[in-house]
């Protein structure tokens, strides 16, 4: 399946999803929809649909924002250096829809990689485990917790 940012896609955006996913916004933390989520199965971006993370690297890092461990395919992550705000930080986007998804820290659980990267809820669309396979993701289905 090809995953690409379209003009369809990015006008069914909410107000909060188009701030955050196109004008590099972030969300409050603890306000997200899938903040405490610990439902089955994988996050896609919500422009491209490209497979983010899966919720087996999903973890409660206490920042008020989802954070994984690790991506579900590298490939389809792109990090970016970010001077703004007076700090310098690792910004991840999507890359096919080149989509603003949050940062990534050095300070994850040391024995799961030590990385935590930390998303914007209003980029995701969880694809729950039971649906994977029809909705095309099944092929990253063994990357899921068993229901």
């Amino acid at each position: 399946m090809a995953y690409t940012k379209t003009d369809e896609a990015v006008r069914k955006l909410t107000p909060e999803q188009y701030r955050v996913t196109q004008e590099n916004g972030t969300e409050r933390p603890f306000t997200g929809e899938y903040h405490d989520n610990k439902r089955p199965g994988i996050y896609v971006d919500v422009v491209s649909g490209d497979p983010l993370f899966a919720s087996a690297d999903k973890f409660d890092s206490g920042c008020g924002w989802p954070s994984f461990t690790k991506p579900i395919v590298s490939a389809n992550i792109n990090e970016l250096r970010d001077r703004s705000h007076g700090m310098i930080r690792t910004e991840v986007r999507s890359a096919h829809g080149d989509s603003h998804l949050g940062h990534v820290f050095p300070d994850g659980p040391e024995d799961r990689g030590g990385l935590r990267y930390r998303i914007n809820s209003a980029e995701l669309r969880l694809i729950p485990r039971e649906e994977m396979e029809p909705a095309v993701y099944g092929a990253y289905i063994n990357e899921v917790e068993d229901i």
